[in-house]
């Protein structure tokens, strides 16, 4: 790689960020956000809005988002639209330079958001270049970093880059995963009021392993009549019976799923085992796969965004979801006690599988994606409902 070190593009006047990919291309734009440098796999988001809403959803830990819609940044921030507090993307690549925030909602501008979580963001890139070089050529590993000072040490970067693991077994729902037991109290979010709180009477319990949940899930699994309790990625079997649920529900997260696998799958197998409902999204619905003998693999280019076709094979019905994932179950070799249920329109990847004699299914997407479709909040009801 030093031939490619030594032949990156010249810095631009004015240049103060850079994304340096492990090949060693470098891509000059303006910095914003926290300062320094950060690494992680490159991916994309088609999403046109929601972009506070993804640069907090953990599944995107280790990685980069490039947004492809030009415009990000523009209604600003405000602290309602947050899907965690912990960390999520490591930064960000836009197109267009971050305007002032015009939204009756926005309670600050994304520049300072991003400085004071301490993520960087990066505009002036060609988004529609870098999204069909990945595209083509898979998700690389890179590093984006911000000086404003504009001085960078591109070959340090570079090797940086070229140094880091990738995502390949990497388990991150360790890492970004609470700590404690938490009562969920919090229910969905309505305009001049807030987010409403959880009813305290009888109601069916769900237990919820947070692998690096989105609030909304939890919300949705309030909205459609359950009690939740949410419990660390890395709780026990007994730790999970002992709370005595009615279903057990398993997060969406980041990172390579088979290496969550190694303490997450016995955990569900003892459920599965137990006949205890399971509903599982994103990795959730990855685990679920792995407890039932499937296998999961690494996407090309992953699937991200707020606009992904799925057919659903028991009616032919299509429903347009949110999805973010890197990884799959794959569908070419399912074991005989999984029935696929759901399959992208996009490539025919694995979107959602059904445990044959049990009450456990799964889906890739999420149906609780705020901003975003609202055709699959069915399945939430569903899942509670079969617990009566």
């Amino acid at each position: 790689m030093a031939d490619a070190a030594s032949s990156h593009a010249p810095q631009p006047q004015g240049a103060t960020g850079v994304l340096v990919l492990a090949d060693g291309t470098v891509l000059w734009g303006h910095g914003f956000g926290a300062s320094g440098a950060a690494v992680g796999e490159v991916c994309f988001n088609t999403a046109m809005t929601g972009y506070q809403e993804v640069m907090t959803d953990p599944s995107y830990a280790g990685q980069v988002v490039t947004f492809t819609f030009p415009h990000i940044g523009n209604v600003g921030v405000n602290e309602e639209d947050l899907e965690s507090h912990v960390d999520g993307a490591v930064g960000c690549v836009v197109r267009e330079d971050v305007t002032a925030p015009s939204n009756f909602r926005s309670t600050g501008t994304f520049g300072d958001w991003l400085t004071s979580k301490g993520k960087i963001g990066l505009a002036g890139i060609d988004t529609r270049a870098l999204t069909r070089r990945i595209r083509l050529s898979g998700a690389p590993n890179a590093v984006i970093a911000h000086a404003p000072d504009g001085k960078f040490d591109i070959p340090a970067l570079i090797k940086r880059a070229q140094d880091w693991p990738g995502l390949e077994g990497m388990d991150l729902a360790r890492v970004v995963s609470r700590e404690e037991i938490e009562n969920w109290e919090g229910s969905v979010w309505t305009l001049g009021k807030g987010y409403g709180r959880s009813p305290h009477d009888k109601r069916p319990h769900v237990v919820a392993i947070d692998y690096g949940a989105k609030d909304n899930i939890f919300r949705n699994l309030v909205k459609a009549g359950a009690k939740v309790t949410v419990v660390p990625a890395q709780t026990p079997l007994s730790g999970v019976l002992a709370l005595e649920p009615d279903g057990v529900f398993l997060s969406n997260g980041p990172g390579d799923p088979a290496a969550t696998g190694a303490y997450a799958v016995p955990v569900i197998q003892g459920l599965l085992e137990r006949d205890i409902p399971v509903f599982g999204i994103c990795l959730g619905h990855q685990m679920l796969g792995l407890a039932a003998g499937a296998k999961t693999t690494k996407m090309h280019q992953g699937h991200r965004g707020a606009n992904h076709p799925v057919k659903r094979l028991a009616d032919g019905v299509v429903e347009i979801t949110s999805m973010n994932h890197g990884f799959a179950v794959d569908n070419t070799a399912l074991p005989d006690n999984v029935e696929e249920t759901h399959v992208s329109l996009f490539d025919g990847s694995n979107c959602g599988i059904a445990i044959k004699g049990k009450k456990a299914f799964g889906v890739q997407y999420h149906p609780e994606a705020s901003p975003g479709p609202m055709d699959s909040f069915y399945l939430f009801q569903k899942f509670i409902e079969g617990l009566a």
